[in-house]
């Protein structure tokens, strides 16, 4: 039989089917490239432990790269621990520096499968890897799941709700008309329901809120917050993905960030395992870069402590 190209054509995300990447290895695809990536990497991340072994079984590397990591990482990034397991077994070392200097292996003690392969003697977590991996469990149970798309966020570290209203210059809401305004957002004027906002004290520092607009992480808003500490600005834009911005005394340190997502290359020990501890969770990893420690997610879906209208100016200057 001829092959199509690489001989994947008509995969996406699917990878589980063990029979049928076999036939088609059996039938020539290869085993090395598909669609410009590895096929392995691939199936760690969105296929079946059965999948997996079939492919590693037939690359001449089992622990081939692609962009910087191996599949094994991908699996246990992926928090995937059966495919972990399987290519474990095919002969990928869980040890193997990776991004940030963290190994699979190593990673894997910060995650929910600590004891995911046997540990060499002298390798562990330290202590504050171990301390920044329980907060993260705690601080993703405390917030638990909820849909936050159009949501913005400022997490602003060292001053409590009322601090934040007086840098802001923002004065309380009537109580009717937020009641109004959260029956039916679309019955008011974008421009009006965009300069109110919720502010809520959380152990650490406070959060500004808004959970219909982008508001709370407009530059000169962060800006007003950040005076002698930090922000950490968010907005889960329901077109473009989660957008994450640094403010620190002012200042921007990053912006276009993405929170919630996997750890890029240069990025650091300590940003390799936030990334990972905080995979999908936007909001937890914002509250986590700001070191506030709320007990529940009320200071980000409401009530907040209190309702406030910002003052019209141009916050999209510093």
């Amino acid at each position: 039989m001829t092959i199509e190209g690489d001989g994947w054509a008509g995969m996406g995300w699917d990878w589980t089917d063990a029979d049928d990447i076999r036939r088609r290895l059996d039938q020539g695809a290869d085993p090395e490239s598909w669609s410009g990536g590895r096929p392995l990497h691939r199936a760690a991340v969105f296929g079946s432990p059965q999948a997996v072994a079939e492919l590693a079984r037939r690359v001449a590397d089992v622990d081939a790269l692609e962009n910087g990591v191996t599949a094994l990482w991908e699996a246990v990034l992926s928090r995937k621990p059966a495919n972990a397991r399987a290519l474990a077994a095919a002969g990928a070392d869980p040890w193997r520096p990776s991004l940030g200097g963290w190994s699979p292996g190593r990673l894997s003690l910060a995650g929910p499968t600590p004891t995911l392969f046997p540990v060499p003697q002298g390798v562990s977590l330290s202590y504050t890897e171990r301390a920044a991996a329980k907060e993260a469990q705690r601080l993703t149970t405390a917030l638990g799941e909820f849909y936050c798309d159009g949501t913005g966020l400022a997490c602003v570290a060292g001053i409590d709700a009322a601090e934040a209203v007086r840098r802001l210059e923002a004065r309380p809401v009537d109580d009717r008309l937020i009641d109004e305004l959260l029956e039916d957002l679309h019955a008011y004027d974008m421009d009006e329901s965009l300069q109110i906002v919720g502010v809520t004290s959380v152990p650490g520092g406070c959060v500004v809120t808004q959970p219909w607009g982008y508001a709370p992480q407009m530059p000169g808003v962060l800006a007003r917050l950040s005076a002698g500490t930090l922000c950490y600005g968010l907005y889960a834009n329901p077109k473009s993905g989660n957008q994450g911005s640094i403010v620190r005394h002012g200042t921007i340190e990053g912006s276009d960030l993405h929170p919630g997502g996997g750890p890029d290359e240069n990025d650091t020990s300590e940003q390799v395992l936030a990334a990972y501890l905080y995979q999908h969770n936007a909001v937890a990893y914002a509250c986590a870069f700001a070191n506030l420690r709320p007990t529940d997610r009320r200071a980000v879906t409401g009530p907040p402590d209190v309702w406030v209208e910002l003052p019209r100016r141009d916050y999209w200057s510093l």
